[in-house]
This record gives C-alpha cells, sequence and structure tokens, in this order.
C-alpha cells in the first residue's frame, strides 16, 4: 500500500498520479475492512452502545468528502440530500455514562454502496482535473482532498475497533484481515535508562506531509533523565495485575477510573475472554488462546490503575509517561521518520506486518521495543494546544471540542495505524476510558509537564460569541439576540407556537428565549463548536467564558440560564450541528424559522431560501436578519442574492429575498435592529441588521 503522499515536487502530472494512486488504495482498503461483515444485517447492529452501527462509519467517509468539497468549491452540489444529513456529524464519542437512545432511519447497505460507488467518481474526477500547484498547502483546494483520504484512515482504525467489538456470528475469515500466529511467553519487563535532552515539536507552517490543525505550532522543553520499561506491557504483565485483584482494589484507581469500572463490572480487560482456563483474546475477526507475549490492550484508566499496583511491587513511583517523555524517548531510540522509512516499515505499523499485534520483542528501537507501532502508546498528557495553534476553516472542531481536559494524547500508532496516524507528528486523543488499539509502557520520571488544558470556549471566536449571546456591551444597545426574539415572539401574537426552527443559534441564546412560549426549539448551527457550548448550557445550567480586556488581560465571565429566568424551559430546546444549505428531512413541520445574521455567511443562500416552505406549517412565519454584508470568502458572488447590479439597475437583498420568497410567503413588515460585536474593553464593532417578516400563504 503506498504511503501518504509528499505535497512537494516538480512534476505536477507525477503528483497528481501518486495522489491518485493513494485516494483509490485508500478507499479500497477501507471497503475491503466491511468484507468481513458476515452479512447485511451486521451493518446494522451497534457494537458499542455509545456509537452508531457500522452502517454509519461506512457512508459517512463518502458524505465526508462531498460535504467538504463542497464547502471548498470542488463541486457545485451534493449527491444525495438526505444521505448526505443522515451521515454527515461523525462525533458522537460519548462519556462511558451517557445513553444514546436516538433512532435513525438508516438506509439500506446497497443504497450506501451505490453512493460510495457515485463519490469514488467523483473525487476520481476532480483529481484528474484539478489545477495542481506544487507545493501542496493548506490553502490549496488539494488539501482537502488529502484531507478526505486521512480522515478515512482515521476511521479504517476506529471501524475496525467497532467491527472487534461484535459478536462473533456477524463476522466471517478474511484473507487481508488475518491475525498473527507469533505466539508464546512474554519477555520479562525492565525499566532503562533515558537520557534526558531538548524535545522540539510541531509542524511548520509548510510541512512536508499532510498534517492536522492539533500538530501545527512551537513546542519545546528539556526533559530530565528517565528511566522507561524496556517493552509494551505485555498480556502476560498485566495478567499479573488481574490476578493480584487489581480490578477489586480501590486504591489503585483514580476516581474517574473506579466510577467507570463500578459502572461497567469490569475485571480484566474488554477484548479478554475469561475461559475454562484462563483467558481468550478477542482479535478482529476471531479468538485465541490468550498470547502472552502480545501487548495487552486497555483504557487509559486501566493502564494508570496498573501504573499504582506495579509502583507497588517495585517499590518505586512509576507512571504513563508524558508526550514529552514520549518524544524523547522516540529521538533516543532513533526511530526513523516516516520519510526514511524506505521499502518497509521499522515496526508493525500501517497494515504492513499483521492484521493484529505481534509479540512485544518482534522490533527493537536501539535497545527499546515498540516504541512505534504494535500499538497506540497512552500518555498521562491531556491534549492541549501547541503555541500558534489555529484551527483549518474546513475542519474546525476536528481538535477543538478535545482541548477540555479528558482527551488523553495517545502516540506512536498501531498495527493499523495507515497515511497521517503513522507519522512521528501525529496528535491523537480519547476519552480516558475509550478504547483503541492502545496500550502502554511505563516510565519512572521526576518530570512535570508545563502545559496548560485549554477548553475550548477560551478560543477567541467562541468567547467573542458567547459574549455577544449572553453578555451585556458597553454602548447601551440591548443584546442582539435577546431582542431579535422578543421581537419575533410580538410577531408571532396569537398564532401557534408548538415548534421553532432556529437556524444559526450559534451559543443558543435566540432559542432559549423562544421556548419561554414554543413548545420545541430546535436549533441548529453549521459550527459545533457552537452546539457544544449551547448544549453545555442545556445541560449544567452554567456557561463560563473568558472575554479580553486588553493585551494578555482576560475578564472571566459566568452566566446561568437561572439568571435569566431560563432554566425551566431548557428542556424544550434541542440542539444539532447541522449545514443550513442542506438541512436534514426531518426538521419541517414548524410554525416559526428564524434565521438570525445567517443568509450573508451561508455558500449558498438561495438554496436555503427555496427550502424554507417545505418546513413550515400553513401560515407559518419566516424571521430572518441580516446586516447584508455580502464576502466571496463566504458566499460566492454569483451565489449573493443582492448587493449587486443586474443590467444596470441595484438588486438589494431585500429584493433577492423577494425573489426567493415571493411566491410562498406575504411581507409582513421590515424593521432596523442595531447590535454590538465586543473585540476588547475599548473596541467594539456596531451594526445595523435589518428584520424582515415572512408570513407562509395558504395554499
Amino acid at each position: 500500500m503506498p504511503r501518504t503522499p509528499l505535497l512537494t515536487g516538480s512534476d505536477a502530472a507525477s503528483k497528481r498520479h501518486e495522489i491518485q494512486t493513494y485516494f483509490h488504495s485508500c478507499y479500497r482498503r477501507y471497503e475491503s475492512l466491511f468484507e468481513v461483515l458476515s452479512d447485511e444485517g451486521a451493518y446494522f447492529k451497534k457494537s458499542d452502545p455509545l456509537r452508531h452501527p457500522l452502517i454509519f462509519y461506512y457512508g459517512h467517509t463518502a458524505v465526508f468528502f462531498i460535504n467538504k468539497f463542497k464547502l471548498a468549491k470542488l463541486i457545485e452540489d451534493g449527491l444525495d440530500q438526505e444521505l448526505e444529513s443522515i451521515f454527515a456529524v461523525g462525533v458522537d464519542e460519548m462519556s462511558w455514562d451517557d445513553l444514546d437512545e436516538k433512532h435513525y432511519a438508516w438506509p439500506s447497505l446497497q443504497e450506501t454502496q451505490a453512493y460510495r460507488e457515485k463519490v469514488f467518481k467523483i473525487v476520481s474526477r476532480v483529481i484528474d482535473t484539478l489545477p495542481l500547484e506544487l507545493p501542496i498547502t493548506e490553502s490549496s483546494p488539494w488539501w482537502t482532498i488529502l484531507m478526505g483520504i486521512e480522515h478515512e484512515n482515521i476511521h479504517l482504525e476506529t471501524s475496525a475497533v467497532l467491527i472487534r467489538q461484535l459478536p462473533l456470528r456477524y463476522l466471517r475469515q478474511h484473507p487481508v484481515w488475518q491475525a498473527s500466529e507469533r505466539v508464546g511467553a512474554s519477555p520479562q519487563n525492565r525499566l532503562l535508562e533515558v537520557p534526558g535532552g531538548s524535545v522540539e515539536a510541531g509542524t511548520a507552517i509548510h510541512p512536508p506531509l499532510y498534517g492536522w490543525d492539533n500538530e501545527y505550532g512551537e513546542h519545546s522543553c528539556e526533559v530530565p533523565d528517565f528511566k522507561a520499561s524496556k517493552y509494551l506491557v505485555s498480556n502476560q504483565e498485566f495478567l499479573e495485575f488481574v490476578e493480584d485483584k487489581g480490578y477489586e482494589t480501590l486504591s489503585y484507581w483514580s476516581d474517574e477510573g473506579n466510577a467507570w469500572r463500578v459502572y461497567e463490572k469490569v475485571s480484566s480487560p474488554r477484548f479478554w475472554i475469561p475461559a475454562e482456563k484462563g483467558y481468550r483474546l478477542r482479535t478482529l475477526t476471531g479468538e485465541i488462546p490468550l498470547p502472552l507475549n502480545w501487548p495487552v490492550e486497555v483504557n487509559s484508566l486501566e493502564a494508570e490503575a496498573f501504573c499504582r499496583w506495579k509502583s507497588r511491587q517495585l517499590g518505586i513511583t512509576v507512571t504513563l509517561p508524558t508526550e514529552d517523555e514520549y518524544l524523547r524517548l522516540r529521538d533516543f531510540a532513533k526511530v526513523p521518520p516516516l520519510l526514511s522509512w524506505g521499502e518497509k516499515a521499522p515496526a508493525n505499523i500501517a497494515l504492513e506486518g499483521a492484521a493484529s499485534s505481534v509479540p512485544v520483542d518482534a522490533y527493537e528501537h536501539n535497545g527499546f521495543y515498540d516504541v512505534i507501532g504494535n500499538v497506540w502508546q497512552w500518555t498521562r498528557t491531556p491534549i492541549y494546544p501547541y503555541a500558534g495553534f489555529k484551527v483549518h476553516p474546513a475542519y474546525d472542531d476536528f481538535t477543538v471540542p478535545t482541548f477540555d481536559g479528558k482527551h488523553n494524547l495517545i502516540k506512536g500508532g498501531s498495527w493499523i495505524s495507515c497515511g497521517n496516524l503513522a507519522a512521528e507528528s501525529s496528535r491523537y486523543a480519547f476519552r480516558r476510558h475509550f478504547y483503541q488499539f492502545a496500550g502502554f509502557r511505563y516510565v519512572e520520571s521526576s518530570y512535570e509537564e508545563d502545559i496548560k488544558t485549554s477548553e475550548y470556549r477560551s478560543d477567541t471566536l467562541i468567547s467573542q460569541y458567547c459574549h455577544f449571546g449572553w453578555g451585556e456591551n458597553a454602548l447601551g444597545v440591548a443584546n442582539y439576540p435577546q431582542r431579535c426574539a422578543e421581537l419575533v415572539l410580538a410577531y408571532m401574537e396569537d398564532r401557534p407556537k408548538r415548534r421553532a426552527l432556529d437556524v444559526g443559534c450559534a451559543t443558543g441564546r435566540s432559542s432559549f428565549e423562544l421556548a419561554r412560549e414554543f413548545d420545541e426549539v430546535v436549533g441548529v448551527d453549521f459550527s459545533a463548536r457552537f452546539i457544544q457550548q449551547a448544549q453545555l448550557l442545556k445541560e449544567q445550567g452554567v456557561l463560563r467564558y473568558s472575554i479580553p480586556i486588553e493585551g494578555e488581560l482576560e475578564s472571566l465571565e459566568e452566566v446561568s440560564l437561572k439568571s435569566y429566568g431560563l432554566e425551566d424551559v431548557a428542556h424544550k430546546v434541542n440542539f444539532w450541528q447541522a449545514d443550513a444549505c442542506n438541512l436534514k428531512p426531518i426538521h419541517q413541520g414548524f410554525d416559526l424559522i428564524f434565521a438570525g445574521n445567517l443568509i450573508d455567511r451561508l455558500y449558498d443562500p438561495g438554496k436555503f431560501l427555496d427550502s424554507l416552505a417545505a418546513r413550515l406549517n400553513e401560515e407559518g412565519m419566516v424571521i430572518l436578519t441580516s446586516p447584508y454584508t455580502w464576502m466571496e470568502a463566504y458566499t460566492p458572488k454569483e451565489k449573493w442574492i443582492g448587493g449587486y447590479q443586474r443590467d444596470g439597475v441595484a438588486v438589494t437583498t431585500l429584493d433577492g429575498l423577494m425573489e426567493h420568497l415571493g411566491e410562498d410567503f406575504n411581507l409582513v413588515d421590515t424593521r432596523e435592529i442595531p447590535f454590538v460585536i465586543r473585540e476588547t474593553a475599548r473596541k467594539h464593532q456596531y451594526t445595523i441588521a435589518q428584520m424582515s417578516v415572512w408570513q407562509k400563504k395558504r395554499k
């Protein structure tokens, strides 16, 4: 299989062919994974109560290409609005005690396969025809193509984990996905010296390989001498912990770990199966006697408990390594970077070994083993942004939601880690209770990281919108979403107020305000970060954020639903991440659709407007607000509905609204509404939006 392509080169035709080959290989490899499912029914079984069934992941990676291609303006339209809604959002990772009781009308396997084939042809055509300039940079449309491919590589691994959790009756053997037969006794583990040294991390502005946003920026530190285990912790070494009542001894477990342990009623690693004599191991598609010389696969909570037990056994303190210590070990072990691997990877990684783990003493790296590959290695480091971190506008919620102190980094890659996942720069993180193909090694160390886990609501844009939605301003102008909601409710008068749709709801203020009188309010926004903020406020009733005063000075703010008299209506509000130009078919049957300051930020406002009548009940109302600041950065000029000359005549946005809504709606009223966006204590943006009120005509 080809490896992730270089972004540099001098021959565009050769690079185009390389990327095309890479896309074809990765796309078909992902499909081959699903060939281990025995029948169509297996696609619709939930192997994990906190995750979607496998049909979602099978369709999701294809839809990702289409949705990102539309965003990057590589294609004009999607293929299937319904499928592209159902398969759109892949962020369904939850806490271990969340309950996912949602029910979805999934498409058939045949529909999904047909859709994947259409996407394959579209992506292939774009790669064949899109102009290519080298090097490929973050601002290049080719970056979006590589993003889609590397996104599918991520799901190759996460989907394999879910398949591994399916009952065996839903699976069959497959020649490409065969486990290793190299089993035996495990070598004795011990701690080896790692001399201290400098660590430099972070990806340059123009890297040689594709990378995700969390890899960018700068990070440097000095790591003192420490010791690290020669091998990854094997099944045999972990078995000693299990047999010594490690899962039953409360003192080995953190509060979080103990709560998870009690809730899940665990007494051994998830993929260990109690047998008449000892344990068996669940592999991807089968069961084998527990291979004692393979690395154990556990979550971070179990690894932490083992380290406390091991500390007691050794009479010293051992822990999981930090990210910095892992990077220092990797340097000391002289693990070659991805670009210098040659014909064969120096580890059980990227499916270049077996479709499973192999013995922990199979791949040496300067006296240590499995510094990369075999299984991911848990660290004790919660993922955080490097200095200079910036989100990529095409995928703004890839990493930022994980900057919450609850997601720990895993390093080194596993046997199935392909593409970017196998690169030395990769930074992936999961909740500590999550299972991947992940194990660990332990260290004896006095090192303390100097990091500040940064919850995403300290992000400048998020903080600004939190304050816009919930704060007061220094210019005496009424809070904008609150004022809009008041006017909307006044226009509704004695009309039915059963269901309202708040499109572009941001952090949720207008949605909560509408719920004062509506029986149900659905708030949707394109930004998952905004939706997560609104959902957090709904669940906890409190929102905390920081806003800049001047320079590095900040003010910490707190708002609560109770202080606004909204705590009793929160249950009537539901938030969804969604594309306003491609809303799900379930979003219909509303008495009101409100879109605040939205239409001039859509990539196809006409498509959004044309869809509204079908989503409204008889005589329902559409109420829009906007300052009409049309910009090509948000909307292609040919998609503007106003703010331009047509045949020498000025076309205003209100004219454009009438062209799109006039057939189905009567214009009831317009009015001006000012709003203020605070940047710092002494800098504010003052803007005037126009509200237009439309009533659906009787048919």
